[in-house]
């Protein structure tokens, strides 16, 4: 499935800072980012149940914020584009 992870991590101390760093580590690991605080991530249910454990072990929850969006598995028809395409789609082959 093709989840959407949005991010807002309060960073006016320097803990923020870390906690910003820790979060976009841990997206990187499952996606890849579209935006600053932006991840599509292509993962499964397991995969996902252990991202938001981790993600959740990592924010402050008084002042910082994670949503997922759920696209599903047929995500394809349901994502649009508009101008530069910076990212490559999870489902082709990458060669590295």
């Amino acid at each position: 499935m093709l989840v959407l992870i949005t991010y807002d991590v309060d960073t006016t101390t320097k803990e923020g800072e870390k906690r910003l760093r820790k979060v976009a580590k841990e997206c990187v690991n499952y996606g890849q980012r579209v935006q600053n605080s932006v991840f599509e991530c292509l993962i499964t249910e397991a995969q996902l149940v252990g991202l938001k454990a981790t993600l959740a072990s990592i924010i402050d929850d008084t002042t910082d914020s994670i949503r997922f969006y759920f696209l599903g598995s047929n995500w394809k028809r349901r994502v649009e584009k508009i101008g530069i395409e910076t990212s490559y789609d999870p489902t082709d082959t990458l060669i590295i």
